[in-house]
C-alpha cells in the first residue's frame, strides 16, 4: 500500500490550504482579482465573516430599531436615516466582499454556498441604498 498524499495544509489547523483548480474556481479567483499562490486561512475567513455579518447586523439594528423608535423619543431622528443607512450599507458591503475574498483566499469547503449567501445580501444592500438614495432627494 502506497502512502497517502501529504494533505496536512488541508488538515492542519490554521494552515492555509490547497487551492483547487476547477475553471469556475478560477473565474471567481480572476472576477475577485486575488493574486496566485497568496493564500489564507479559515480562521482569518471565520474572522472576516464574523465581521462583515456583525456590521450588517448593526445595520439592521440601528435602522429598524434605534431609527424609528429610539431617537423619535429624544427629538434627534428628523430625516438622518437616510444618511446613515447609506453610511453603514456601504460600509456592509465592503465588509462583506472582503470577506468573500477571505473565503476564496483560503478556499474554504463553502466558499460558493458563502458566496450566493454574501451576494444576496449585498443585493438587499444595494436595494435599501437606492431606496435610501431616494429618500435623501426627495
Amino acid at each position: 500500500m502506497s502512502a497517502p498524499a501529504d494533505t496536512t495544509a488541508q488538515t492542519t489547523p490554521g494552515a492555509p490550504s490547497r487551492q483547487s483548480n476547477a475553471p469556475a474556481d478560477r473565474f471567481m479567483r480572476r472576477l475577485l482579482r486575488l493574486s496566485e499562490g497568496k493564500t489564507s486561512t479559515a480562521k482569518e475567513a471565520r474572522s472576516a465573516f464574523q465581521k462583515s455579518i456583525a456590521i450588517t447586523a448593526c445595520r439592521c439594528i440601528i435602522m429598524y430599531l434605534v431609527l424609528p423608535f429610539v431617537l423619535p423619543v429624544v427629538g434627534l431622528a428628523s430625516g438622518v436615516g437616510p444618511a446613515i443607512g447609506l453610511m453603514i450599507g456601504t460600509l456592509a458591503i465592503v465588509s462583506i466582499i472582503y470577506s468573500i475574498r477571505r473565503f476564496w483566499r483560503a478556499d474554504h469547503s463553502k466558499r460558493w454556498h458563502y458566496t450566493a449567501f454574501a451576494t444576496l445580501i449585498i443585493g438587499s444592500l444595494i436595494y435599501l441604498s437606492v431606496k435610501d438614495i431616494i429618500n435623501l432627494i426627495d
